[in-house]
């Protein structure tokens, strides 16, 4: 029966007899009391008559259920509590929800209800939205498409179910095998996009898929690329396992195919294989590369461990975990062996070196706990690791001259005073000289300043009460070693033990209402473990004799102190030109000050000895401490008093704005902290004036840094080239030589700047460079490890493109740059040279929305050619991303490195690179 006049109240429909407590027969004697209730006969044509069943004017009725359904709802309520006969199983369990815009559409003799236009049917966790939805009582099935008008199919279904989601063509689904039948579906699991002629739903954990196609790419109607197979078997959240496998790309196949495939489909984290990949190298031969197992231990953490394996013996082991817990620390660690091996052995070239790599790197949130932090940024390894290592290409780490490595814990204990206590143990490494320091561990503790004389309220005033004192304590274990030695029981043989505990006592004051005065002194005791003691032995030496150094263990101590003083002031200067004028006023500000330190001479731990008189030489009284070879070193035995002088200086100036309607003039820094200092030593007896020392900056636009030092020595040169106790103005010279001068000019731009689209951030701070201890841009080159090779994340949706709405040329070519220059002036001896000059340039351009390239170059003025330059193209291929870096020139032979392969990390192992090393003996 067609319902024509149904209140709105009653457009959404819910047939109370199909609640928990009514069955079969219920349903059809639901039916009949609406069919008695009919008032009045109408036929109503449907809007696509091939869709519905044909109809007389006696099937169809125009009723009002309303009442109808409140009658049907007395009449089916069971009135007997309690029944011997045990009741049939129901048919449905839940309530029937369905709509229609257009019409819903009841026919008796059919046991059907038809819904037309946006219709949508709702039963338990399973929602159907189409075009079309026929709902048959008999078979207790519904059937859902869209509607084709004028050869348009639109309103095509949308099958969702918990948290599957199925867009297909048509459907049919059973509500009492909860079975289904879908045709030419569209779905979407984990990144992987489904696309299936007919789909045969058995129940939740089972469905059958035929002629199928699989993809990650974002347009599912016409895929870039696709797998495609007859028949498969779909378990939701858990795999896909097809039969034979065929690769598509742009609907033309290739030659790529395997007998059966498996595609893991869990949300979380599962362990499994990670494919290696293949190729041959030159000098090592055939390899398999980055192949090993990944345990997802838990969902705090997890671990990886991956191999290479050269046919001429070299192989590499690493092994990375990543760990975390929100709200408390978050951290990875990463430990990296290779053992290579080239050539082959006779053979000349043969080469045999093992290199690694470890690095640990742990954050705590700072409110998981206020008063201690516990952070870690650890970078140990081989000093040669990064230029000869085989499984990255990063130019740029591999002209980094330090290794540093730092693990730290600190606490603080609240209180009055306060005491702030922190353990660390650091590490630094020159992979030049493959030199290591190590502190391993040091501890410092320090109480914060103590006001004895401060009144208990109100500000501090004059002398006494601005007298306060601290005290800190610092013990370390020092060790100095070499790349050779390290991690074996000789690198602690030199180890050095101290401590040193400092008390500065300070005050500071007003003199004439505008001069900061402060004065101090400090107290400073070391101890040591070890000290040394020399003598002359006449024995050694074949008895011509000799100096011996013993070491002594045992505990030896010293005490120091000084004494310092410092006044200072600021002025200002302001020159006004007028409001009429481009600019308006200049301000000078003028920091002057003025200090004096006095350190007396400790001679009393300075030791002698006699070095006896032979026929050549007379006899020598030879003076040490045996405090030279401590940690902190031996006492000053100089008395020295100087005089220190400095000299800040800053321009800035009031300009008239170039925008009309702004209110206030436009504030300008002309020149950046131009600083000047020196000093005058009272205590020596020639070349008494230090140099003098200037700084400054000068912000010429906006980005751009330029910066300038340099030392003007008072003194002049003897015909030697050695500095003489005469001023240069009084040797025929002018008042200063300028001994030393350092330029250097960052600028960094991109073409942003010009439209006005707003401001762009060119440093890549979290990049492998970065953390390695080199720059954070890519002024030397960007680093591709070779197990990764990902550039664009395909998880970022801002980042990914309509097909549809991409532009495929840029009439505006974004791009970025970045400049260096520098320049460094060597005068001390007269040599007046250019000790180094070179400039240094990065460039990044977007000539369309998906295809990336840049340079990295720069030339060295000095030696007269061309520095490291690498050259990258990148494409973003949508659904796959293609990467080329070459290094046709720098510090190691050329290299180069191709890449391509999907981005969905599902998919991440499907994939083709290929390289080129470089010479690492070179």
């Amino acid at each position: 029966m067609t319902v024509s006049n149904i209140e709105p109240n009653l457009q959404n429909n819910s047939i109370s007899a199909l609640q928990t407590n009514g069955h079969y027969l219920t349903i059809f004697l639901t039916i009949l009391l609406l069919c008695s209730a009919v008032l009045h006969a109408q036929d109503i044509p449907p809007k696509n008559e091939a869709n519905l069943p044909k109809t007389t004017p006696e099937d169809t009725l125009k009723v009002n259920l309303k009442p109808v359904l409140e009658e049907a709802n007395e009449l089916v309520q069971d009135t007997v509590k309690t029944d011997s006969i045990k009741p049939p199983k129901e048919t449905l369990t839940n309530i029937v929800d369905y709509y229609g815009e257009d019409y819903v559409l009841l026919n008796r003799k059919e046991n059907k209800v038809y819904m037309y236009n946006n219709a949508y049917i709702i039963y338990g966790d399973m929602r159907i939205d189409a075009g079309l939805i026929i709902l048959d009582y008999n078979k207790n099935e519904v059937y859902a498409k869209g509607i084709d008008s004028a050869g348009v199919y639109s309103q095509r279904p949308v099958f969702v179910q918990a948290t599957n989601k199925v867009e297909p063509d048509s459907i049919r689904y059973n509500f009492d095998s909860e079975k289904a039948l879908v045709f030419n579906s569209r779905t979407d699991q984990n990144g992987f996009r489904v696309i299936s002629e007919v789909t045969k739903k058995v129940n939740d954990s089972v469905v059958y898929l035929r002629n199928v196609k699989f993809t990650t790419s974002k347009n599912i109607d016409d895929p870039e690329y696709y797998f495609y197979t007859r028949k498969a078997k779909f378990v939701p959240k858990k795999k896909i396992v097809t039969g034979l496998t065929n690769m598509f790309i742009a609907d033309v196949p290739t030659p790529v195919g395997l007998p059966f495939a498996y595609f893991p489909l869990t949300e979380d984290r599962t362990s499994g294989f990670i494919i290696p990949s293949f190729g041959d190298n030159n000098s090592r031969g055939f390899f398999l590369q980055n192949g090993g197992y990944y345990f997802a231990i838990s969902e705090y953490l997890d671990f990886s461990l991956l191999g290479d394996y050269y046919t001429n013996g070299s192989y590499a082991l690493r092994g990375e975990t990543s760990y975390s817990l929100r709200y408390k620390f978050r951290g990875n660690v990463s430990a990296r062996f290779e053992k290579l091996i080239d050539e082959e052995r006779g053979f000349p070239g043969f080469g045999e070196r093992s290199i690694y790599n470890i690095r640990w790197s742990h954050s705590q949130d700072p409110k998981s706990s206020p008063n201690s932090r516990f952070s870690a940024s650890v970078n140990i390894g081989s000093s040669k690791y990064f230029s000869e290592s085989i499984n990255q290409t990063n130019n740029a780490s591999a002209l980094v001259n330090t290794l540093s490595s730092s693990v730290s814990y600190s606490k603080t204990f609240e209180g009055e005073p306060q005491v702030n206590l922190s353990l660390a143990a650091t590490h630094s490494q020159n992979t030049k000289t493959q030199a290591i320091s190590m502190s391993l561990p040091n501890l410092n503790v320090n109480v914060s300043r103590i006001y004895p004389f401060a009144p208990k309220d109100g500000t501090k005033k004059g002398i006494i009460e601005n007298i306060n004192f601290q005290y800190d304590v610092t013990a370390e274990n020092r060790i100095q070693t070499t790349d050779s030695l390290f991690f074996k029981p000789e690198m602690f043989n030199s180890a050095q033990i101290g401590a040193q505990h400092n008390i500065p006592l300070t005050t500071n004051f007003k003199i004439f209402k505008y001069l900061s005065a402060s004065a101090g002194t400090n107290y400073r005791e070391t101890w040591v473990l070890k000290s040394t003691r020399k003598r002359f032995d006449e024995t050694i030496n074949n008895g011509l004799g000799g100096v011996v150094q013993d070491t002594v263990a045992g505990f030896e101590s010293y005490r120091t102190y000084n004494f310092s003083t410092s006044l200072g002031t600021t002025l200002y200067g302001l020159f006004n030109f007028g409001n009429d004028k481009k600019i308006q006023a200049i301000r000078h500000v003028v920091r002057p000050s003025i200090g004096y330190n006095i350190n007396p001479a400790f001679d009393r731990y300075y030791d002698e000895f006699i070095i006896p008189q032979t026929a050549d030489e007379a006899a020598q009284v030879v003076e040490y401490s045996r405090f030279e070879n401590t940690l902190y070193g031996a006492p000053s035995k100089i008395y020295s008093s100087s005089i220190g002088m400095s000299l800040s200086n800053t321009f800035e100036a009031k300009m008239r704005d170039r925008d009309t309607t702004a209110v206030e003039p436009k504030k300008v820094t002309l020149l950046n902290n131009l600083n000047f200092s020196t000093a005058y030593n009272l205590a020596g007896d020639s070349l008494q004036w230090s140099p003098l020392q200037f700084t400054g900056s000068i912000p010429i636009i906006p980005k751009l840094d330029f910066n300038f030092s340099g030392s003007l020595d008072p003194y002049a040169l003897d015909n030697n080239n050695n500095k003489i106790d005469v001023f240069n103005i009084n040797n025929g010279g002018s008042l200063f030589r300028l001994t030393n001068a350092n330029v250097s000019i960052n600028y960094s731009f991109s073409s942003k700047d010009f439209d006005g689209s707003g401001k762009k951030d060119l440093d890549r701070i979290d990049n492998e460079t970065f953390r390695n201890g080199g720059r954070p841009d890519d002024l030397f080159g960007e680093a591709t490890d070779i197990y990764d090779g990902q550039i664009y994340n395909e998880d970022d949706d801002d980042q990914e493109l309509d097909k549809t709405n991409v532009e495929w040329y840029n009439y505006t070519i974004p791009w970025d740059m970045r400049l260096a220059y520098t320049i460094t002036y060597g005068n001390s001896q007269r040599q007046n040279e250019i000790s180094s000059q070179s400039l240094m340039v990065s460039t990044n351009m977007e000539l369309a929305p998906r295809w990336t390239v840049g340079v990295s170059s720069g030339y060295d003025f000095k030696n007269k050619g061309v520095t490291l330059t690498q050259f990258r193209f990148q494409r973003d291929l949508e659904s796959w991303q293609m990467s080329f870096n070459w290094t046709p020139i720098g510090s190691i032979n050329t290299a180069w490195y191709f890449f391509i392969g999907i981005k969905s990390s599902v998919l991440s192992d499907i994939k083709y690179d290929k390289r080129r090393e470089s010479d690492k003996r070179l």
